[in-house]
């Protein structure tokens, strides 16, 4: 696809999480948002998968490791054809496949179920060990949230990538600046990121999280690097594509009513 085929991809996809997380009454769109352009390009340009075969031992793996993102995760297996758009309107409802956190037990396409912040890491190494030693040639992606890395586990699980020289993990920071009590810096400060990361033995490149053509081309040079996991920091605005929703904290995990929803589908230039 071309960049404009990936932006366009990615901007259905928006549509379609704040269609199903008003529909569910709640959801997490502010981190859905500003995570699309980054889980568009890899399922649509990056990695190896194929909806029609889904379990493929030799598919590239991903982890949505900030699980409460579902909603655009959701909404790009939807736009890549894993099922329906019309299935992920039941986000949320009792009884559905499409819960608040993905669940690899009744969705095709997740490969891991999270939810539980810090884990998704330490599972990425799991997966890259694992086809190390199955001879097999796929790669694992992850987005992490930069509140998330707050979290301990994630810097056990960095040491653990590099000292095994996972060169096959990449994981892209969704970083928005924001986390559901306010600014990262105010919470918990987690800068520098870069130099952090690099300490502990990864590659580091810094990219703007909606440029598609940045984010396939960091993918490549992650693949390109030997020897040393790689972290994409990815600047990106929580709440991107909605004015009202644009780096605000507020908006991390609540749905919109009627009339901002309104709005949000028309500032998208979707169809209510």
């Amino acid at each position: 696809m071309d960049k404009q085929q990936l932006e366009q991809a990615a901007n259905n996809a928006r549509i379609t999480a704040i269609k199903a997380i008003h529909a569910a009454g709640s959801g997490h769109p502010g981190g859905s948002l500003s995570a699309m352009d980054i889980i568009t390009a890899l399922y649509f340009e990056v990695m190896n998968v194929d909806p029609k075969h889904p379990d493929d031992p030799e598919r590239d793996r991903f982890v949505l490791s900030k699980g409460h993102a579902a909603p655009a995760l959701y909404a790009v297996l939807a736009e890549r054809g894993f099922f329906p758009k019309e299935d992920v309107m039941t986000l949320r409802k009792l009884g559905s496949r499409f819960q608040g956190h993905p669940n690899m037990n009744k969705v095709p396409g997740i490969d891991m179920s999270t939810g539980s912040l810090g884990q998704g890491l330490s599972v990425c190494n799991g997966m890259a060990l694992a086809a190390r030693l199955d001879g097999r040639k796929s790669r694992v992606y992850t987005v992490l949230g930069d509140g998330e890395i707050q979290e301990g586990m994630v810097w056990e699980a960095a040491m653990t990538s590099a000292h095994y020289k996972l060169d096959t993990i990449t994981a892209f920071l969704d970083w928005n600046g924001l986390q559901i009590d306010g600014r990262n810096e105010d919470v918990m400060t987690v800068t520098p990121i870069d130099k952090k990361f690099e300490g502990f033995g990864w590659n580091v490149l810094k990219i703007d999280g909606h440029d598609v053509t940045q984010i396939v081309e960091a993918a490549e040079a992650a693949k390109a690097c030997k020897g040393r996991p790689t972290l994409v920091i990815a600047k990106t605005v929580k709440g991107k594509g909605v004015s009202f929703m644009e780096d605000q904290a507020g908006w991390h995990g609540k749905a919109p009513n009627d009339e901002q929803y309104e709005q949000a589908v028309k500032e998208l230039g979707g169809a209510l």
